[in-house]
């Protein structure tokens, strides 16, 4: 269950400039040029299934969010794409980082 913050009875306010304090500033999403994506292959935490990791995407959720639909449907598995991450199951790390290439990212490999 989320933790409500200190302001949470807060209704109506009559200042126009009144922001909450929990309220997050949007991330402006770098170009695919400027960005440096990291790809590993995981198997923890997962019952000893593997999956393809994305770390190192700077931007907003929604773009991020983006980005995570179009390399599943790529790959035609699920995932899922939260707290800066990108998570696609199998073991699709070449498949991965040739579509981030095209796409012009810097992609590192990451592990064995």
């Amino acid at each position: 269950m989320a933790k409500k913050s200190k302001n949470s009875r807060i209704v109506y306010s009559t200042n126009p400039d009144y922001k909450l304090d929990n309220e997050e500033e949007e991330m402006e999403t770098l170009p695919p040029e400027q960005q440096s994506i990291e790809v590993y292959l995981d198997r923890k935490n997962r019952g000893g299934k593997t999956a393809t990791l994305l770390k190192g995407f700077v931007g907003s959720n929604a773009d991020l969010e983006t980005l995570g639909k179009k390399l599943k449907s790529a790959c035609g598995v699920g995932g899922s794409a939260k707290d800066g991450e990108i998570i696609i199951q199998g073991e699709n790390r070449d498949k991965v980082m040739e579509l981030l290439k095209k796409d012009g990212y810097k992609v590192k490999r990451v592990g064995g």
